[in-house]
């Protein structure tokens, strides 16, 4: 394996994981649990050493917020809770949240945690409020114990399982901030990739350097099932696949929209299931991977075909993500879906020219899908992506291509993704801020 092989599956490692629920809430969550272990670790009050000392403890726990983070936090389930929005999910993080875990901050939440965390809530111990930042990804959570002066900072920044600072009683303990802000650039990649690299990477790597990936179907495959199981959310998954002889046929198309819509339902309601996650996103995770999944199912592909298939899909997003930032007022479908459209591509037997007009076409389609928050809705445009995933990944298969005189569409194709950056990142500011409006007064 060669240098650029393994820092290129390092790049995987690092934006390829698994996160349990949705990860705006849960980098509050993993604000709060860092800001508990400082109070444990240097507060003279607390007696760290007590059995379940935290699941008794009265915690005050203050969190300030990027817009985005905002946006992003409010509608959305909270896994195990049957609740809404971040402060349970700050009060979990609290109680229970261990921030080794990293997007998994809650995974060892039980029925009395969530107890506790919901009398924080409702007593009024929670408090939530708009960050004066310019960042888009910034969590900052101030926590005391009652009783005591002592107060702890943790602060997520520039990526949802990046702690950026800790504090204790206004001393900096630990820094470690990107320095850069938003990670992306207009001019190039994060990580120095382009689709030629990618393409070239996922049909020639060998088998037993990435069948790690497939990991990616046991995490995303167990949500889309558990989503057809259960009533989650708008139940838009379990809605297509129950009319696909009536109204949408019993074709490819709609069992991939059914079945990445299922996993989208049951996730943004608050399953405990984790997703595997690609760019900080759930959604955009099993958006890149489910669709490419559902190819090698319905037509019988072997393990190392959809291996070279995910990790097709998987690098296309993190390129295309890297142009945008974490977050922005482009719904991160537009990015993922556009990455599972390559990696049918790739399944199909296509040709890098053709992975690149699956690109094109995708940039065509959906570029101004806007994102208005993370919510049980989002399995409607997973659906949508969905769809346009498979269009475009047809049309390139037969030679059709969105040309230089379709919108932002160029010739060259990391010139095309650069312009779908800079439409995400700079041209809908404004319109970024106009939702967070609308949602705030509400």
């Amino acid at each position: 394996m060669t240098d650029r092989e393994k820092e290129i599956i390092e790049i995987i490692h690092a934006e390829v994981k698994p996160a349990l629920g949705c990860t705006e809430p849960i980098a509050v969550a993993l604000a709060t649990a860092k800001a508990v272990e400082v109070l444990a670790e240097y507060s003279k009050d607390i007696d760290s050493s007590a059995a379940q000392w935290r699941c008794h403890a009265v915690f005050e726990i203050d969190v300030a917020v990027s817009g985005n983070i905002l946006k992003n936090g409010m509608g959305v389930g909270i896994p195990g809770t049957g609740m809404i929005g971040m402060p349970i999910a700050a009060a979990l993080g609290a109680v229970c949240g261990r921030s080794e875990y990293g997007l998994e901050v809650l995974k060892d939440m039980c029925s009395s945690s969530v107890a506790m965390a919901k009398k924080l809530e409702q007593n009024c111990k929670v408090h939530i409020g708009l960050a004066d930042t310019c960042k888009k990804l910034y969590v900052e959570a101030s926590v005391r114990v009652d009783g005591s002066r002592d107060r702890a900072i943790a602060i997520v920044e520039d990526a949802h399982d990046h702690i950026a600072e800790t504090s204790f009683n206004g001393q900096v303990l630990f820094s470690d901030h990107l320095g850069g802000g938003e990670e992306c650039s207009s001019d190039r990649s994060r990580y120095g990739l382009t689709v030629r690299e990618i393409y070239d990477f996922a049909k020639s790597a060998d088998f037993q350097d990435i069948k790690f990936i497939l990991e990616d179907r046991d995490y995303n495959l167990a949500l889309a099932r558990e989503g057809l199981k259960g009533d989650y959310g708008l139940k838009v998954g379990k809605t297509i696949r129950a009319n696909q002889e009536r109204i949408f046929g019993d074709d490819f198309m709609s069992f991939a929209m059914g079945m990445t819509a299922a996993a989208s339902d049951a996730r943004m309601d608050g399953c405990v299931l984790p997703a595997m996650s690609n760019s900080g996103s759930g959604n955009q995770g099993i958006t890149v991977s489910m669709p490419v999944i559902a190819y090698a199912m319905r037509f019988g592909l072997d393990d190392e075909l959809l291996a070279r298939g995910l990790i097709l899909s998987n690098l296309v997003a993190i390129h295309i993500k890297s142009y945008l930032g974490r977050l922005s007022a482009l719904c991160g479908c537009v990015v993922a879906s556009t990455g599972s459209s390559c990696g049918i591509v790739l399944m199909k037997g296509g040709s890098y020219e053709q992975v690149c007009a699956a690109i094109k076409n995708m940039v065509g389609n959906i570029t101004g899908m806007v994102c208005d928050g993370a919510k049980v809705g989002c399995a409607m445009k997973v659906a949508s992506g969905v769809c346009s995933s498979v269009q475009s990944a047809v049309l390139a298969l037969n030679g059709i291509c969105a040309t230089k005189h379709d919108g932002i569409v160029d010739d060259d194709i990391e010139k095309t993704i650069r312009n779908l950056g800079e439409i995400g990142r700079v041209g809908m500011q404004s319109t970024d801020n106009l939702i967070l409006n609308i949602m705030s007064c509400k």
